[in-house]
Order: structure tokens, then C-alpha cells, then sequence
């Protein structure tokens, strides 16, 4: 693992220097659009949905749209005024009892790893929450902006795990669920007993993601039983300026217009090839336009 991040909790006069590692990972199969014909790449374009024109990263912009329908444009000034944090502590803002946090809250998972000289405070945090069965409502500072987390056990780590805001989690409005149902107690006991009979201890090394390994082995039969093909090489795509896009952009609107496009030659070149048309025209009785 690769750290992302070095600070540090603070809890009180103690200070404990850390790393951060994320601690989770998707193993999802990720699949890449192609061409069924020939096996390139699919590629998006970046289109304006108001002109069509394909648009260049220098022309993009953040937009927010409000409720009575007004685009608010922001621009770099206006990012660089809102307030970062980047401070690299972990400050604890008080210890609360583990029953009480709402899982929906959770968010991204990280383990703290103590630097050599912080092994004894680091212990003696980890222990002190084993111990008294609660978790430490922290404020840290990630990718410049503050956010809420929580410091948990995991073993003989240390998990910082990032919140939600509170007004992030939505409330279930479901009218439905006002409605009075009576509940007779002999389908609540055969309910219970049913619960009964499959209880267990969670064991989560005893459950597998069934559909990514049927997915690893249909590509590896594909794979083995001359399914696959070598990837195409990808032809480079030609360097394009603001010039360039913007020629393209008049080419096309003069055409959309109805008129003849320019490609930008003079009129000394374009000469000889209006008098091979002509000819040509001639030659096979074509009408001219």
C-alpha cells in the first residue's frame, strides 16, 4: 500500500504522527467500449448541447444551475476565494459511544499507520477505545476540505473512516409506512422462528462475489479457447489548437448556413481547381450548380 497522507492525531496534549492508506479497494471488471468491427477504443466527446460543437478543456467552465432555472458561471477567481483546509491534523473533537453513530453516515474507509517513535501513544489510543467501547469523532482536513470522520479498531489498527454530512442522508418519505398493520402474534412467532433458524456468526471470508468470478472465468475460457485477439494499436490522434477549432467551428456553421465552406486558401489557389470542375462537368454533361 501506498500512503496518501501524513499528520496527525491530536487528542488532547498527546500527538500521534500517521499515515494514511485507503483501505479499501474495487475489484470490480471494468470493461472498455470498443468497436465491434476492430476492436478500438470508443471515445467521448466533449459536445455543447445548446450549438453541437465539440468543446475544448480551455473552454470549459463550472456552471451551477438554481432552482428558478438562473446558470451561475464560477470562474478560477471565484474557486480560489472559497475557503481550504489544509492543515494535516486529525483533531478530536470528542468521544462518543459506537451504538450511537448511524451507519448510513459511514463513508470511505483508511487505516492510520504510526510512525516507529508514535507506537506507544498510537497503542495506548487504540486500546483506550477498545476499552471503553467507543469511537473518536475527529475533524481532518482531505483534498482541502474539512470533513467529519470517525477513529474506530480493527484489529490492531487504527480505521479512520470519513462521514456524510448530516444533511447528506436522505429521509425515507414513504407514506405508505404510516399506515397501521396489525401484526398477529402467531405470525410474529413463526416470523422469529424462521430468523431462528438461520442465525449465525458473521463470517464474511464464508461469502464470494459469484458474478466477478464468473465473469474472471468466462474470460479466461474465451482466453484459452481462442477468443481473444491482440489490441489494436491506436492511432494518435493529430494536435489540434484553438485555431484549428475554430476554423473547423466557422467551416461548419458556414455549411449549416448554406453557403460554401473556405478551407483557408486564396482565391489563386482555389482557381485551378474551379476550372478542373468545370471541365469535368463538361466532359460528363453534369449540369453545373
Amino acid at each position: 500500500m501506498r500512503a496518501i497522507w501524513n499528520g496527525a492525531v491530536s487528542f488532547g496534549l498527546v500527538n500521534v504522527p500517521v499515515r494514511l492508506y485507503a483501505a479499501t479497494s474495487n475489484h470490480d471488471i471494468r470493461f472498455h467500449q470498443v468497436h465491434e468491427v476492430d476492436g478500438g477504443r470508443i471515445r467521448q466527446k466533449r459536445t455543447c448541447s445548446v450549438c453541437g460543437e465539440e468543446v475544448a478543456y480551455s473552454e470549459i467552465a463550472k456552471g451551477y444551475e438554481t432552482d428558478d432555472g438562473q446558470l451561475i458561471m464560477l470562474d478560477d477567481d471565484d474557486l480560489a476565494s472559497l475557503p481550504t483546509a489544509t492543515g494535516h491534523e486529525i483533531d478530536v473533537v470528542q468521544f462518543v459511544p459506537a451504538d450511537q453513530v448511524d451507519a448510513l453516515l459511514l463513508d470511505k474507509s483508511y487505516y492510520l499507520e504510526p510512525e516507529s517513535k508514535a507506537l506507544k501513544p498510537y497503542s495506548l489510543l487504540r486500546e483506550a477505545l477498545r476499552e471503553t467501547d467507543r469511537m473518536a469523532l475527529v475533524k481532518v482536513a482531505l483534498r482541502q476540505r474539512e470533513t467529519l470522520a470517525l477513529l474506530r479498531v480493527r484489529d490492531k489498527a487504527i480505521v479512520l473512516q470519513t462521514m456524510l454530512w448530516p444533511d447528506e442522508v436522505r429521509e425515507p418519505d414513504f407514506p405508505v409506512l404510516d399506515n397501521d398493520v396489525e401484526v398477529r402474534p402467531q405470525e410474529m412467532a413463526m416470523a422469529s422462528s424462521l430468523i431462528d433458524s438461520l442465525a449465525g456468526d458473521f463470517e464474511v471470508d464464508g461469502f464470494e462475489d459469484e458474478y466477478r468470478k464468473a465473469i474472471c472465468e468466462l474470460i479466461e475460457y474465451k482466453r484459452e479457447h481462442g477468443g481473444g485477439r491482440p489490441a489494436p494499436e491506436e492511432t494518435a490522434a493529430e494536435d489540434t489548437d484553438d485555431m484549428t477549432d475554430l476554423l473547423t467551428a466557422l467551416r461548419r456553421s458556414v455549411e449549416a448556413a448554406g453557403g460554401k465552406a473556405s478551407d483557408g486558401k486564396s482565391s489563386e489557389e482555389e482557381a485551378p481547381a474551379e476550372k478542373g470542375s468545370e471541365k469535368a462537368s463538361e466532359t460528363t454533361g453534369t449540369p453545373e450548380e
